[in-house]
């Protein structure tokens, strides 16, 4: 038996979980409660995309999570050097469905 260490996680993930969802576009809208984080795949000349995952988080959750991606880029930065921007493109943010609301 494997010893584990009091405050240790253990968390699994399923194969189909591990493959992963490609997205280029995310949409984040938010209430006084949470933080919703739309994920999506918009393909050139597609009319219509679909939200491939979506992610809840609390208002703190949401906060740790920007601060360990601000974290996770300049880590990524200081060994591959800066990512550039993309010029700012214009997308419609409702996608033909309902308009978010905070």
């Amino acid at each position: 038996m494997q010893d584990q260490q009091p405050n240790q996680l253990n968390i699994e993930i399923s194969e189909e979980v591990a493959e992963g969802t490609y997205a280029n576009l995310a949409i984040i809208t938010h209430s006084h409660a949470e933080f919703v984080f739309d994920f999506v795949n918009i393909m050139p000349g597609t009319p219509k995309s679909k939200v491939k995952a979506r992610i809840i988080l609390t208002p703190q959750h949401a906060k740790r999570f920007m601060k360990a991606m601000i974290d996770n880029i300049e880590k990524f930065e200081a060994i591959q050097g800066p990512i550039k921007d993309l010029d700012e493109v214009q997308i419609p943010v409702n996608f033909g469905g309902p308009t978010a609301q905070a």
